[in-house]
């Protein structure tokens, strides 16, 4: 297959300008994504007042939770599409591709009739309080229309990202992103829409991004290309796709599930502290985004090279790859701790709100990058082929320690406040990081040192 001017040779050639040339437009494409969530928060937080802010903003980890299994699935369909590229198994890619494509419909779906039938039910769990439940409500089920576009935009990014253009999917989300912005401030500004213009603005601009990314998909030529008439679950490549998929799909619900009953602990704090912990979980996105960019470099990187045998290429990818995401992690983190003021007064100007926001910074942003390293190492696992071990560790060394700490420590007197919350998140991650490092080496032994002989295309 000919390359486009926008895919990267990830097999050969100096490592780090090929993953700065993959990184940095999927950062760029997820710091915009982040951008236009934001700017819901923003509009909502400036002209639709502090009960419409608490009320986006705590719908942020549930809706974590409930994407996150599926988005997980397209995981696998990066490993899988990555290491048959690296392979030159063509036909096999093929079918991959369109499997992908239809699974992203299928889980879309589903979760836009489990938006609907049970958001009112599933806020009550997490507590939320009665004077916002009704916004809260609205806006998810709301957002939920738009699952379906959302997923098919994902599940096409992986396409791309597996053949290293990452240039595209920032086209088409900057294009949809400023037509959500222009949408928001309409909506909310103009007719008053208050939460449910954000929410149409969102789901919208979804649906642009999905048409885009399946159109560039379907001009296509090669294995790459997408038919409508081919749009069908295949079942011994779902099988393959779910091997890795499910299990990064359930290693991201826990993370959310241990979020959302560290949230459901916000609550009980009132609207001022959700709507300060909203605000400064969005500026943290930011950082967790562009860290995450080094994270699919790793899986993408480190699978193509395991499909193309390059075996030697497999501890540099990983190193090259935190050393990235550590001074990306320092530089963001460090910075929006330091201007904490000037960037929580652009989601509020109520003092009690950032005061509430600046505690959350303290513990949780300024030592972010721990965050990164624990997903930049899982990245590489994940691209040699190992989904189910990392997952355990990461429900064990991560997820469970933040429900226990909540069931525990945070119920004493003396600890029952959201400092306490906070400090769980870098204790996890130093524990569960140093976990995956240890299961790392071990796996890497297991295959050669030297590269294998190339094989023939299929």
């Amino acid at each position: 297959m000919s390359k486009r001017r926008s895919e990267i040779d990830m097999c050969g050639g100096a490592l780090l300008p090929s993953m700065l040339m993959f990184a940095l437009p999927l950062m760029a494409s997820s710091i915009l994504q982040l951008l236009f969530n934001a700017a819901d928060v923003i509009v909502v937080g400036r002209f639709a007042g502090e009960n419409a802010l608490a009320a986006v903003g705590s719908n942020t980890s549930l809706i974590n939770l409930m994407t996150n299994l599926f988005l997980g699935l397209s995981t696998g369909t990066n490993v899988l599409a990555a290491q048959l590229i690296g392979a030159g198994k063509h036909g096999r890619l093929k079918m991959t591709i369109h499997t992908s494509i239809s699974l992203g419909i299928i889980s879309g779906l589903l979760l836009t009739v489990i938006g609907l039938l049970f958001a009112t039910q599933i806020l009550e769990l997490m507590q939320t309080p009665d004077e916002i439940l009704g916004l809260s409500a609205l806006y998810l089920r709301v957002y939920f229309l738009g699952m379906p576009a959302m997923m098919v935009y994902n599940f096409g990014s992986a396409i791309l990202r597996a053949k290293g253009d990452t240039k595209r999917p920032l086209y088409y989300l900057f294009s949809a992103g400023m037509i959500n912005v222009v949408l928001n401030l309409v909506f909310v500004i103009g007719f008053h829409l208050d939460v449910l213009g954000v929410a149409l603005a969102t789901v919208i601009s979804q649906f642009i991004s999905a048409g885009l990314i399946m159109r560039a998909l379907m001009r296509e030529k090669g294995a790459f290309k997408v038919s409508l008439r081919r749009l069908r679950p295949n079942g011994p490549t779902v099988k393959r796709i779910l091997r890795i998929g499910i299990p990064a799909g359930i290693q991201g619900v826990v993370f959310s599930l241990s979020n959302v009953v560290i949230q459901s602990s916000i609550n009980s704090f009132g609207a001022t502290v959700m709507a300060g912990n909203a605000a400064a979980a969005n500026l943290e996105g930011f950082v967790w985004v562009a860290m995450n960019a080094f994270n699919q470099a790793a899986l993408t990187f480190t699978g193509q090279n395991m499909g193309a045998g390059k075996y030697s290429r497999i501890n540099k990818i990983m190193v090259t790859a935190e050393a990235c995401e550590v001074s990306v992690g320092l530089a963001l983190g460090i910075g929006i701790f330091i201007l904490y003021r000037p960037l929580l007064g652009i989601y509020s100007d109520v003092p009690e709100v950032i005061d509430a926001g600046y505690q959350r910074l303290q513990y949780v942003c300024a030592t972010y990058f721990l965050c990164g390293m624990m997903d930049c190492i899982v990245g590489s696992i994940r691209g040699m082929g190992a989904s189910i071990t990392p997952t355990v560790v990461s429900l064990l060394g991560s997820c469970a320690l933040r429900i226990v700490w909540v069931a525990t420590i945070f119920q004493l007197p003396q600890f029952h406040t959201p400092a306490s919350l906070y400090l769980s998140y870098p204790v996890s991650w130093v524990i569960t990081f140093a976990a995956h490092l240890i299961f790392y080496f071990i796996l890497r032994r297991k295959f050669p040192k030297r590269d294998a002989a190339p094989a023939a295309a299929v």
